[in-house]
């Protein structure tokens, strides 16, 4: 039991050091922030249109651009700054992007995502 949660832990170390999990995550965060905000009975969304889904939208687009980057780290730049522009965006269309916070902790994971880089191998570790 013991060696399946070692091995466990250093798959999810090795994971996590080699994508903008740290980005990624502080961007789904906040993406569930603004969406948990904007939920509304189905009915005020239907006739309210376009205004009453917009705040859905931008969060389910922050919680996605958090995860892409963690599936495909090559497209941090792409889907870091996109989730930091819908972090921003949310400030107008959902109570203020989540009471302030969903947009915080969106723009703090979108500039994390862009900002991440490999980690390169220590110095004296490779041999030549």
């Amino acid at each position: 039991m013991l060696s399946r949660a070692r091995a466990a832990w250093t798959w999810f170390r090795a994971f996590r050091r080699t994508r903008p999990f740290w980005g990624g995550v502080w961007l789904v965060a906040g993406g569930w922030t603004v969406l948990k905000f904007s939920l509304s009975s189905l009915q005020l969304i239907v006739s309210t249109g376009f205004g009453g889904i917009a705040g859905y939208l931008v969060g389910g687009g922050m919680i996605l651009c958090g995860l892409i980057p963690m599936a495909l780290p090559a497209q941090r730049y792409t889907f870091g700054l996109i989730g930091a522009v819908l972090a921003v965006v949310s400030l107008v269309v959902s109570n203020l992007g989540g009471f302030l916070l969903g947009m915080a902790l969106g723009v703090l994971g979108g500039s994390m995502t862009v900002g991440w880089g490999a980690k390169r191998p220590r110095r004296g570790a490779v041999a030549g």
